[in-house]
């Protein structure tokens, strides 16, 4: 029985983990569903961006009150934890405030003060972001994209904060041999007052539950990121390494088209010559994207990254002008058709079973895509460098090359350029005719 917590604490340790590394391997097995794309050039270059937007918070503090809140919960939330490794450790082996011993007094007072410290103004940070989520009436929060799951998921993670420093600082409160030392307690012993005239063993009771269930939070918590748009805690240091170097507005070359190209200006080549045998390219490569399996792997990873924070949709000028686009709701809904491609194949052994919907028009319609300038507002005020633009240019690609598609005006346009070329409707004799009006 002197055991049998510490064989609890391992399996409920093991049974976390466990269950947090499958869903990162069905994770890891979604996004590699996108096509290859090489994004391994600069390195230094995707290090710095690394460093400096998804550690450094670069771009959060371009709007300066949430920036600010926003350092606060991540740098508290993240030195807090360190203090889980002393509780796994006491956890397993029965010890009580291990490092106490190791680092002495003076040290592990400062580092559990320090943690305290945090741990309030963490608790005061996310109160704020709760009354701004619910009761601020920010535009941002009140999209029709942030009704129902989006917004009680952002609520359920504030809750989780909430509880989680409450719990920190009750725990260390109710540790009787902890304020008697005298170290480290320098916000839990506002705390204590509450438990006067509270005997020893209900102090240790009250200390012993605030510990459990601030771990199994801890765990519950990072088990929970796999649902949440708080994945970003995880993946925005990958996408951020991950992203886009080239200058904003330079689109890529689609390799297919290339390949066409240069097959219909080779006087050598024969376009009704069969494929070589055993050859994989016998059918031809799909122009642009319809659904997520057409998309590349980094585009996937953004769609996973995305913090729902609606920076991007607050900035887009189509958006402003009460168009259908929404670059968040863009890259929120790539994600749930992502997810539904994901456990077809987890309920299909391993192989996607076709299920009739695809990206473009069953979650994503045609209206959003040209509602877009390609002005990249989207892709400068993302905080963690998602690049939803890129998805809407090559859902475009498809709408154009492969079912001819595009809005009459365009379809014009591009008549005009092959048959005059120019974008207007004049014979190409006549395209200098202005120049000579007086």
């Amino acid at each position: 029985m002197q055991y049998l917590p510490n064989l609890f604490f391992a399996i409920a340790l093991i049974a976390g983990i466990g269950f947090f590394v499958i869903n990162i391997r069905k994770l890891s097995r979604n996004i590699k569903l996108g096509k290859d794309v090489n994004r391994t050039d600069n390195k230094s270059e995707r290090l710095k961006n690394m460093m400096m937007i998804a550690l450094g918070q670069s771009k959060m503090v371009k709007r300066p009150i949430s920036g600010f809140l926003h350092i606060i919960v991540y740098v508290g939330f993240i030195i807090i934890n360190i203090e889980v490794l002393e509780i796994i450790i006491d956890g397993l082996f029965g010890t009580h405030r291990v490092f106490s011993g190791l680092l002495g007094d003076n040290f592990y007072g400062f580092l559990i003060g320090t943690f305290e410290i945090l741990a309030a103004l963490v608790f005061v940070a996310v109160v704020i972001f709760w009354f701004r989520r619910n009761a601020s009436n920010i535009k941002r929060f009140l999209s029709k994209e942030m009704k129902g799951w989006p917004k009680n998921d952002g609520n359920n993670i504030l809750y989780f904060e909430m509880v989680l420093m409450s719990l920190f600082l009750i725990m260390n409160a109710a540790d009787v041999h902890f304020q008697e030392a005298g170290v480290g307690n320098t916000i839990s012993q506002f705390i204590v007052p509450l438990f006067d005239g509270f005997s020893p063993d209900a102090l240790h009771t009250i200390e012993r539950t605030s510990w459990w269930i601030h771990i199994l939070g801890i765990l519950v918590f990072l088990n929970y990121l796999y649902y949440s748009k708080h994945l970003h805690i995880l993946l925005a240091f990958p996408n951020t390494y991950f992203a886009n170097l080239n200058p904003k507005g330079q689109f890529n070359n689609l390799e297919a088209v290339t390949t066409e190209v240069k097959l219909m200006m080779d006087p050598d080549a024969d376009p009704y010559a069969a494929p070589a045998e055993g050859a994989e390219d016998a059918v031809p490569e799909k122009f642009g994207a319809s659904d997520v399996t057409d998309l590349n792997w980094v585009q996937l990873l953004n769609a996973y990254t995305c913090t729902e924070c609606g920076r991007c949709t607050s900035s887009c000028p189509a958006n402003l002008t009460g168009k259908e686009l929404s670059p968040r709701n863009i890259m929120m809904k790539t994600r749930d058709r992502l997810e539904e491609v994901g456990k077809n194949i987890d309920e299909n052994k391993g192989v996607f079973v076709d299920d009739g919907k695809q990206l473009l028009n069953d979650y994503i319609s045609p209206e959003e895509l040209w509602a877009c300038t390609s002005c990249n507002a989207c892709v400068e005020e993302c905080p963690v460098n998602i690049d939803p633009l890129s998805i809407i240019m090559d859902m475009r690609r498809y709408l154009v090359m492969e079912e001819s598609a595009a809005p009459q005006e365009l379809n014009m346009m591009m008549t005009n350029i092959e048959n005059n070329g120019a974008p207007w409707q004049y014979n190409q004799q006549d395209r200098l005719n202005w120049a000579n009006e007086e």
